[in-house]
């Protein structure tokens, strides 16, 4: 009996951690080099405080774009690069918070960081925040180029998540080598099946993603 009761003990724990939908992975079990920085699980980012459904330091995608990301990857460690993620998949509650935290005009406390040049109160009508997010239909993801010799991001002209056209693909007022940096991202991604959002340097998200227009909930943890 106590057998039986340890296996069943096991088999409850396992089945309660780490479990996701299906369709989903964990990034880092795929691609265990890839580096992570969410920065809605921390303060660093433009609501100032952890974001509501972030609750530990992991990635996850569909199986899709993780198979697609992890040859991105590949080719990027034999140049002695390697991906950071800033973010992926997003709960709907989070995207929630983003919306709530919109409204509140006089929450101004991250503007000179991440909005100087734009009004909060026009921040959804020029498209930096939505009510819906491709982020919670699993296949997009947030990222920046890293040196794995040095551990420092590339410099790609604006911080991430900075609202406003500096973070344009298009913006022309940069530096060569940032010019570069941002090229040398968006041509590997696009060369692995993901299409950039031209807004923002940082974004990205699968062609032809399993589960596009369906928006999950559940928690990063």
């Amino acid at each position: 009996m106590k057998f039986v009761f340890k296996i069943i003990l096991f088999l409850t724990c396992f089945q309660s951690f780490g479990q996701l939908p299906k369709g989903f992975v964990y990034v880092q079990e795929e691609i265990p080099t890839i580096q992570v920085e969410l920065r809605y699980l921390s303060e660093n980012n433009f609501v100032g405080k952890q974001v509501d459904g972030y609750e530990a330091n992991v990635v996850i995608l569909s199986k899709q774009a993780t198979k697609e990301l992890k040859n991105v990857q590949n080719e990027l460690l034999k140049e002695g690069l390697s991906l950071k993620v800033y973010d992926a998949y997003r709960p709907q509650r989070a995207v929630n918070h983003f919306w709530r935290w919109a409204k509140d005009v006089n929450d101004t406390l991250t503007k000179q960081q991440f909005y100087p040049n734009v009004k909060k109160k026009n921040l959804f009508k020029e498209g930096y925040i939505a009510t819906k997010s491709r982020h919670s239909s699993g296949s997009t993801l947030d990222i920046t180029l890293m040196n794995m010799n040095t551990c420092k991001e590339l410099d790609m002209g604006t911080p991430y998540d900075f609202f406003g056209p500096e973070s344009w693909i298009a913006y022309d007022k940069i530096t060569e080598q940032q010019k570069a940096n941002r090229q040398k991202l968006q041509s590997i991604m696009s060369k692995h099946g993901f299409r950039n959002y031209p807004q923002e340097w940082w974004h990205f998200t699968l062609r032809g993603e399993p589960f596009k227009n369906q928006y999950f909930d559940f928690v990063i943890k």
